[in-house]
C-alpha cells in the first residue's frame, strides 16, 4: 500500500473514526493503523480472514462516504497548505512591507 493511501486512510479515520461502531474501530485500527495481518486479526477476533477483509473494505467505504458529504479532510488539507504558503512567504521576505504582507495574508485567509 502506498504511503499516500495510508496517510489518506489515517486522516479519514482521524476525522470520522468515532462514527464507526466499536467493533469496526477495533478491527480497522488493528489492520490499518497497527499493521496487523488479516489472519492475525481474524484469529484474535474469532472471525474469518475474509470477514476481516470485508469489514475493513466496508469501513473504508463508510469513511469515504462521510468525506464525500462533509469534506472535512479536504478542508483540513487546504488550510494546512495555505498555512504552509503563509510561512513560506514570511521566510522568503527579507524586509517585508508590513502592509503588503498583511494584504497577502488576508487574501490567503479569505480563500480558506
Amino acid at each position: 500500500m502506498s504511503m499516500e493511501k495510508i496517510l489518506e486512510q489515517t486522516l479519514l479515520y482521524d476525522f470520522y473514526g468515532e462514527l464507526l461502531t466499536d467493533h469496526q474501530k477495533q478491527v480497522y485500527e488493528d489492520v490499518v493503523l497497527n499493521d496487523y495481518s488479516l489472519s492475525e486479526v481474524a484469529e484474535e477476533r474469532g472471525i474469518s480472514r475474509q470477514g476481516v477483509h470485508d469489514l475493513v473494505k466496508r469501513c473504508n467505504r463508510i469513511l469515504q462516504d462521510y468525506e464525500s458529504k462533509l469534506h472535512l479532510v479536504e478542508k483540513f488539507v487546504t488550510i494546512k497548505e495555505q498555512i504552509e504558503r503563509m510561512e513560506a512567504s514570511l521566510l522568503e521576505a527579507e524586509q517585508p512591507d508590513r502592509e503588503e504582507l498583511v494584504r497577502q495574508l488576508n487574501r490567503i485567509l479569505e480563500n480558506l
